[in-house]
């Protein structure tokens, strides 16, 4: 079975404290961090014994992963495993890097995401140059509010050029024309951020072959469906997967939208789904050889 998870543990806290992110800045206690450490550990043995299985992971926490050891941790030893096709975080890129020095960089990717006022802007640069000369994959984003929008530009600037840089609509906010045109410059695929996508009775591949899984591994089609499917432990959620339609009136995150089969994001980002990555440019085909009849006809 090929299968993509989407997990979120328990871990609520994070070192950032934007104004314009659910993951608010939070403290977990020791018992939180323990059992967080806890969920992850037991998703990651089973991850290890689905040997049967073509697996890709994503780890979505409400916190930052990256500055708790059992997350670099688990993506390192994830990334080993010849079942595991994938595996990918969404990060602040807070934490050190060395530890990438231990992982199969073939499988590990990082999904990062700059946040102005939070960290200083040279610093941010200089772990993306880190990951770069690490040979990491990764794609970094920054979330489109007009205060941003320079910041933005000069981290485009600054990236290397096969370094993807794309921009989340600001939840809630309706961009102008003008204002969309300013984001595309920088991000290319900004259009399909900026509208929420009308998704209820769309096919999606949530539910078949995309799954979330919490801590207590609990499987629902999506985060942002809150209907269950079974558990992951006792393999309930097998019967479970088929093809059906979603219930919701729109979806406006990225996790859950590139997974419509009415959008084309699995071309798009064919080869990097989970990391947000687009595929690469495909050169053109050859150009087919026409002959002159003339020069080739057989002589009288």
């Amino acid at each position: 079975m090929d299968l993509t998870v989407l997990y979120r543990g328990p871990l609520a806290s994070c070192d950032y404290d934007c104004p314009y992110c659910p993951f608010a800045k939070r403290r977990d206690s020791r018992e939180q961090l323990r059992a967080d450490r806890v969920a992850l550990e037991r998703f990651a043995g089973w991850v290890a014994g689905r040997t049967e299985d073509r697996l890709s992971v994503l780890f979505t926490p409400w916190g930052e992963g990256l500055v708790r050891s059992w997350y670099r941790r688990t993506l390192t030893e994830l990334s080993h495993l010849p079942q595991v096709r994938r595996v990918a975080i969404q990060t602040n890129l807070s934490c050190r890097t060395d530890w990438l020095g231990a992982a199969d960089l073939d499988t590990l990717a990082l999904w990062c995401t700059y946040h102005p006022g939070q960290t200083p802007y040279e610093r941010f640069v200089a772990k993306c140059g880190e990951l770069a000369r690490r040979g990491v994959r990764f794609s970094v984003g920054i979330v489109g509010l007009p205060e941003h929008l320079s910041a933005a530009r000069r981290l485009r600037s600054a990236l290397p050029e096969h370094v993807y840089l794309w921009v989340n609509a600001a939840e809630g906010r309706t961009y102008t024309d003008a204002e969309a045109a300013e984001w595309a410059g920088i991000d290319p695929l900004f259009g399909y951020s900026r509208h929420p996508h009308a998704s209820a009775g769309q096919p999606g591949r949530t539910g078949a072959s995309v799954i979330s899984g919490d801590g207590d591994g609990t499987v629902r089609r999506c985060h942002f469906v809150p209907t269950e499917l079974g558990n992951l432990y006792d393999g309930s959620y097998r019967a479970a997967l088929r093809p059906r339609p979603c219930p919701l009136t729109v979806c406006d995150c990225h996790i859950g939208y590139v997974h419509l089969e009415t959008l084309p994001l699995y071309d798009v980002f064919a080869g990097g789904v989970l990391e947000r990555i687009p595929a690469p440019p495909q050169p053109p085909g050859p150009v087919p050889i026409r002959l002159d009849p003339t020069r080739h006809a057989a002589a009288p």
